[in-house]
């Protein structure tokens, strides 16, 4: 691909979650995530959200906002919330990485 990547200005920060499930705890930590989509529906500032699964025990949340504000908001609802009172239970601490899009394509984009 030749070319640079650009910012489009409909999403410019971005949260990457790993989570570890606890042995045999697999199938309740894919219901868990899947559930955690009813919850960001109601989350005006989360452009988009993606529960990820990455290896046979390795998931993951993949969102995008289109700023600071956003993202700040979201790390402060509900979902977070849930995140945080599952850890020990159905997985490990997870890992959290905040990060900039640099480039995007989004339905209607």
């Amino acid at each position: 691909m030749t070319g640079t990547a650009t910012q489009t200005g409909t999403v410019t920060k971005g949260l990457l979650v790993r989570i570890e499930a606890s042995p045999g705890r697999e199938a309740e930590v894919e219901a868990f995530l899947n559930g955690g989509l009813e919850i960001v529906m109601g989350e005006p500032a989360t452009t988009a959200w993606f529960a990820i699964k990455l290896g046979p025990s390795t998931y993951g949340i993949f969102d995008v906002f289109p700023d600071d504000a956003g993202r700040d908001a979201h790390l402060g609802g509900k979902v977070a919330a849930a995140l945080m009172d599952n850890v020990g239970e159905l997985y490990g601490q997870p890992t959290l990485e905040k990060l900039d899009v640099l480039a995007s394509k989004l339905p209607g984009g």
